[in-house]
């Protein structure tokens, strides 16, 4: 069976002007069985049509903070947002739904993918929600620094086989309301959403935190790339 080709999509640096990858996501894909490919920023649908009808599933990576805009919120201050990537990943998000390919979202992921389909945001958390749980981390970015409680009766628990884990964190915003059609599948000790899946979806799983870094030494970040490049090829 060939490899599936998975949609990355970019980040970008404001002060190059410039499009970039943190390799963990290219190398957890393909660590996984899956061949990885970057998409530029484009703007026009039949474009990114093309781009999505020749992948075989969807990362939407971390990055920028996602607009408020979004969700019909002004921005506060100390927000910032990357425009071009937030109408470019709408449509490839309603591209990837309508086609019916797996989904994975990471960190902004989670939150884009949640202000996307109707649900809102925690703009900056410390400045809304009071914690005592580290959502911040500073490095080494592949240690763990909270748990965080998976429901028994979500597709997380059947790919972890586990009602708790230990994640990293790096994050300021996170979900605040569900987004209809989504549902819990995570929480942090403070009750935060760590994840969220589609249940009418094939594959629609977005988390909040990073396998990406810690996926060389953990199991559990090993087992997410796996199920979603498993769906990618057709097996779930």
């Amino acid at each position: 069976m060939e490899k599936p080709i998975i949609g990355v999509m970019p980040l970008w640096d404001d002060e190059k002007e410039s499009i970039w990858m943190l390799p963990g996501y290219f190398d957890g894909i393909i660590g996984a069985g899956g061949t990885p490919i970057m998409f530029p920023f484009l703007k026009e649908e039949k474009d990114l049509q093309k781009l999505v009808d020749l992948c075989d599933g969807i990362l939407f990576t971390g990055g920028h903070d996602v607009s408020p805009e979004l969700y019909g919120e002004k921005p506060l201050e100390g927000v910032g947002s990357c425009k071009m990537r937030d109408d470019m990943e709408k449509i490839v998000l309603n591209m990837a739904i309508e086609k019916n390919k797996p989904v994975l979202g990471i960190c902004r992921g989670i939150q884009f993918i949640n202000a996307a389909l109707g649900g809102t945001l925690y703009q900056d958390l410390p400045t809304q929600l009071s914690s005592k749980t580290d959502h911040h981390q500073t490095p080494p970015y592949d240690v763990p620094v909270h748990s965080v409680e998976i429901k028994k009766d979500s597709p997380l628990y059947g790919c972890l086989n586990t009602e708790k884990i230990q994640v990293n964190s790096y994050h300021h915003q996170a979900v605040k309301d569900v987004a209809p059609g989504l549902q819990v599948m995570a929480t942090a000790e403070d009750g935060l959403v760590e994840g969220l899946y589609m249940p009418d979806h094939r594959f629609l799983w977005a988390i909040q935190w990073h396998p990406e870094f810690s996926y060389l030494k953990d199991e559990n970040s090993q087992k997410i790339f796996r199920a979603f490049i498993d769906s990618a090829k057709g097996r779930s």
